[in-house]
């Protein structure tokens, strides 16, 4: 008799509950594998550590970090880090839950995992946030390693933060271990293309989907909604397609044009004064205008839970693509079906960056790099095969993508956990 974790009592619309949902969902597509899904419902390995560091006043701080492993029946973990004050051990959970389903959707040979500190970045000097990275991956290095859990960068943490996450972890087992992380430097063994890689892998799956709705980019509306690294990267490779970004929304609030937003100028002045600081570009609205703009194409590229129900049923977009980790309630999910609006599901739409993090590593462990041209068709290659064959699966079933999503990446984790049985 299977019992559900006890640290953790998810609630319907949580990520973790979401995902629990989604997982549900998926079991009367499974077959024989479906005796294998408790596997899904409890991640392998969770860790909660300490992280005290020094701050610059003399004074001792502690911060709480956690590194959880979903699923590794397919390959070693692999998941970003975040620093967010909001971070919980049930949020880093799901995401990791999320990593196993999305590795196996694109047939990476990859496992599931995710980390976090619950740390404001911003409130840091330099020199803490340097010492909050490298005591964070001293205590969770008992379980990380380039063939056993591969960290990346995620919300509020890059190329630097990743480089002393490689230096720390290599001084501790006395050797240059740059496989360890992925999203690092060039120069320390980096790839090319990674950073614009989920952007794009939303754009790719967004074209494909539109090819296949009979929408035409050229003069197509797009509400973006996170402009970070993910959504302003989409944003700008829409707009090359020809397609008008009518509104943006991020931390700052939220900005409209219903001619279209100048990317050339928005981008750079969001970078440093957010989007509001655009002020010439557009009219700044209250945040939750953003979800009823006319546009017909959404892509929330924030954080997780923001598509509930009632923002669903405003939306007038009829194509909506995942940039963000669980942005969409499973409400919400259902409203937009029973509207006919397609849903690309996050587990593929934003694939594009833990695919290229996965050539990255493949680049370190042979010391060969590519250049971003092979890069791109690679990507896209994996991409697009991806999709198509999700989409075939919904179209034999007559179910959503997201259901199809997990109905192929499902079978391949269970596939394997049944292949390689219980030990002992």
């Amino acid at each position: 008799m299977s019992e559900q974790l006890s640290f953790v009592s998810p609630t319907a619309n949580s990520p973790w509950g979401t995902y629990l949902s989604q997982v549900d969902r998926v079991v009367p597509y499974l077959g024989p594998l479906a005796r294998w899904v408790e596997t899904l419902k409890r991640p392998k390995r969770a860790l909660i550590v300490d992280v005290p560091i020094e701050m610059d006043d003399g004074t001792i701080a502690h911060f709480e970090g956690y590194r959880v492993q979903h699923n590794m029946s397919r390959g070693p973990g692999k998941g970003g880090i975040r620093f967010h004050p909001d971070v919980t051990l049930e949020e880093v959970m799901a995401l990791s839950a999320w990593m196993t389903i999305k590795t196996a959707a694109v047939n990476l040979p990859y496992g599931g995992a995710k980390g976090g500190i619950r740390v404001d970045p911003k409130k840091l000097s330099p020199q803490e946030l340097e010492k909050v990275t490298r005591r964070y991956t001293s205590e969770i290095g008992i379980i990380i390693g380039p063939h056993t859990d591969i960290p990346a960068p995620d919300v509020n943490t890059n190329a630097q933060i990743m480089a002393w996450m490689m230096d720390t972890y290599s001084m501790n087992v006395g050797g240059t271990a740059t496989g360890v992380v992925t999203g690092k430097p060039l120069h320390l063994g980096g790839s090319l293309g990674r950073v614009k890689a989920t952007g794009r892998g939303v754009f790719v799956t967004g074209r494909e989907a539109a090819r296949r709705l009979g929408m035409d980019l050229r003069g197509a509306r797009i509400a973006v909604q996170g402009f970070g690294n993910v959504g302003s990267v989409a944003a700008e490779l829409f707009a090359e397609a020809g397609a008008k970004i009518v509104a943006v929304q991020d931390h700052t609030g939220t900005i409209v044009n219903s001619n279209g937003l100048d990317l050339a100028k928005l981008v750079p002045i969001s970078r440093t004064d957010g989007v509001v600081g655009f002020k010439a570009g557009g009219d700044i609205v209250p945040n939750e205008d953003f979800w009823n703009t006319p546009c017909d194409i959404l892509i929330p590229a924030a954080l997780e839970g923001q598509l509930t129900a009632e923002r669903a049923q405003k939306t007038t977009a009829k194509l909506v693509l995942e940039g963000a980790n669980g942005p969409t309630v499973p409400q919400a999910d259902d409203i937009l079906a029973e509207r006919g609006v397609l849903v690309v599901p996050d587990v593929i739409c934003n694939a594009g960056g833990v695919t290229v993090s996965y050539f990255e590593w493949v680049q370190d462990f042979s010391s060969f790099f590519w250049d971003e041209d092979e890069i791109n068709v690679r990507l896209d290659r994996i991409m697009m095969n991806a999709l198509n064959h999700i989409w075939d699966t919904a179209d034999k079933h007559k179910i959503t993508l997201r259901t199809a999503t997990y109905a192929v990446a499902c079978e391949r984790i269970l596939m394997a956990r049944q292949e390689r049985g219980l030990y002992p």
